[in-house]
């Protein structure tokens, strides 16, 4: 994610900032510009309306707004609302139509997290193109979310079925998820990584299934069509960490199931276009260590209209990714991306770039004959929660 800095003092933000640490001006997230910006309220107008702050006003009859309703009421949220539209929830918050029983202290906290990293999936999904910022008459446009609790003798599990993706709020909790992370011989999870996976199954179902891509999906990935819960049983039963899954998976769980790969690779090319989009904000240049000045080069914004070559984006990603974690090291932190990237997981990552970079096809309801319903599903055990209206 790109670096923001204030409309009004030009002070660097942070993209969850409510308002300027240097002139106290407040901020919103216009979905509309994908931009953290200085808001003020609009003067001799109805309260609770805003507009973008600017020194020197030039347009007589600026977008007005109102902040995201979980702003107001939880302080959960800083996407603003266009005022056309009638919901009272942004772009990012309307899409969770469940919430975790907020009565309970810590779950507040728990949910917050998860909604945080919910609005920065948002953000990489519409730089990409793959969901609307301004979807019309206050809809939603993207996969449904529920964050649930466990409750005695029913445990969430976190998945993804049929366009809804149900989150553990559990996961929101550092302790419990580097728990998970030793038992499940997880490298690196995290909250944003977890939603990233769970939106991969989602975008299978919209961009393979429905975009008429799946004989090539499974010339790249395998045969989905094999029994996905004795595929993962399989899994977990041999140890999860088959000998050289490296060679041609980003992680060991993706050797799990096509769908898996599918999802963990989805979920690592998001990793790395929002990284690079980070670097290049802060006009990074790169050398490796030992060569000379005239090698080093700036990392390039992926989003760019004219950046769309994987190889060149794979190019900067090795030495960036050397950068990374040198820096972690050096702050006695473990390596912050701790993959090595072979030929076999390349080949996936650019079936997963050619994907996002191409038009959806329109006779794409011929593939769902041929394959099932719906990526991975998992059913989650109903639990007593709170409905977000």
């Amino acid at each position: 994610m790109r670096t923001f800095r204030c409309d009004n003092c030009g002070h660097p933000l942070f993209f969850e900032n409510v308002q300027c640490l240097n002139c106290g001006s407040a901020l919103a997230f216009l979905p509309g510009r994908l931009a953290l910006c200085a808001i003020e309220p609009v003067p001799e107008q109805t309260e609770g309306l805003w507009r973008r702050k600017r020194l020197n006003r030039v347009k007589a009859n600026p977008q007005q707004y109102r902040l995201c309703h979980n702003h107001a009421m939880h302080q959960a949220c800083n996407f603003a609302v266009p005022v056309e539209d009638n919901n009272p929830l942004c772009v990012s918050c309307r899409l969770t139509r469940v919430l975790p029983d907020l009565s309970v202290p810590e779950n507040h906290q728990r949910w917050y997290r998860i909604e945080v990293a919910k609005r920065r999936l948002f953000y990489t999904l519409a730089k990409l193109g793959l969901v609307s910022v301004n979807p019309p008459a206050g809809q939603l446009d993207g996969p449904v979310f529920e964050f649930l609790a466990d409750a005695p003798g029913q445990q969430v599990m976190t998945g993804h079925c049929g366009g809804l993706i149900t989150i553990n709020v559990s996961e929101a909790d550092d302790a419990e998820r580097v728990r998970r992370r030793v038992v499940m011989h997880e490298p690196y999870r995290t909250l944003l990584g977890h939603l990233r996976h769970e939106s991969g199954h989602y975008y299978w179902d919209r961009l393979i299934r429905d975009g008429g891509h799946v004989e090539a999906f499974r010339a790249v990935f395998g045969d989905e069509s094999v029994d996905y819960g004795q595929a993962l049983a399989a899994h977990y039963a041999s140890g999860g960490m088959p000998a050289g899954w490296q060679d041609a998976h980003v992680s060991a769980y993706a050797t799990a199931h096509p769908w898996e790969d599918w999802a963990e690779t989805w979920a690592h090319y998001l990793h790395m276009v929002d990284l690079m989009e980070t670097a290049a904000s802060y006009s990074t240049r790169l050398v490796v260590p030992g060569g000379g000045d005239d090698d080093a080069e700036e990392v390039h914004n992926p989003f760019a209209p004219e950046v769309d070559d994987f190889d060149q984006l794979v190019e900067q990603w090795v030495p960036l990714t050397l950068l990374l974690n040198s820096l972690n090291r050096s702050l006695g932190q473990d390596d912050a991306y701790p993959f090595a990237l072979r030929a076999g997981a390349l080949e996936k990552l650019r079936f997963v770039h050619d994907i996002i970079h191409a038009p959806l096809n329109a006779s794409g309801a011929d593939a769902v004959e041929t394959a099932p319903e719906s990526s991975a599903c998992i059913t989650t055990p109903i639990t007593e929660q709170q409905t977000q209206a």
